[in-house]
């Protein structure tokens, strides 16, 4: 290649990019793009709030059926030890058991959230402060993260009442003295 091909190659290269630089300058003068104040989707952050609204929204479905106490009062302990299998892959129930990913939930019902076992609970359930009543065990297992959020139980719930009003009669009888339950 002489030197008179290799100018032309170098022009024609030069050449694309003053008129790339052209076409964009002239672009940028025809469209003025505007930044919307919120934008369309939320994402991230917005999954949060999502998952409030979808909670509330179960509680307002749930409303219409009959009363925690009344469910409670018909709980059956047997469905809820069936039930409470899932939990023993993350919890014990036994009475002096030992704490696995999730803390023993033998005499939860009525203990301070985030104490009574020397189990390092997260600092949103340490936070929340209290203790466990029916109530708070009921919307807690329903949506663990809409309850407490930031909580480290990564478990997605338990979405049929009478699932969850099993599951607490059970975790009741795992106690040596529990709470009287609700009264409507």
């Amino acid at each position: 290649m002489n030197m008179y091909e290799f100018n032309k190659f170098l022009g024609a290269i030069l050449g694309s990019a003053l008129l790339l630089m052209v076409v964009n300058i002239i672009g940028d003068a025809l469209v003025h793009p505007t930044i919307p104040a919120k934008a369309a989707i939320a994402i991230g952050d917005g999954a949060e709030e999502d998952a409030k609204e979808e909670a509330k929204a179960e509680d307002a479905k749930e409303d219409t059926g009959p009363g925690l106490a009344a469910l409670l009062a018909a709980g059956d302990a047997g469905k809820g030890a069936k039930a409470a299998k899932k939990c023993k892959a993350c919890h014990s129930f036994d009475k002096g058991g030992k704490h696995k990913v999730g803390p023993v939930l033998y005499g939860v019902v009525g203990r301070g959230m985030g104490g009574g076992t020397n189990f390092k609970y997260s600092s949103a359930l340490m936070d929340k402060g209290g203790a466990w009543s029916y109530a708070d065990l009921d919307a807690f297992l329903a949506n663990p993260k809409g309850f407490i959020p930031g909580t480290k139980m990564a478990f997605k719930g338990i979405k049929k009442q009478t699932d969850r009003a099993n599951l607490i009669a059970f975790m009741r009888q795992q106690h040596d003295s529990p709470p009287a339950l609700p009264a409507e």
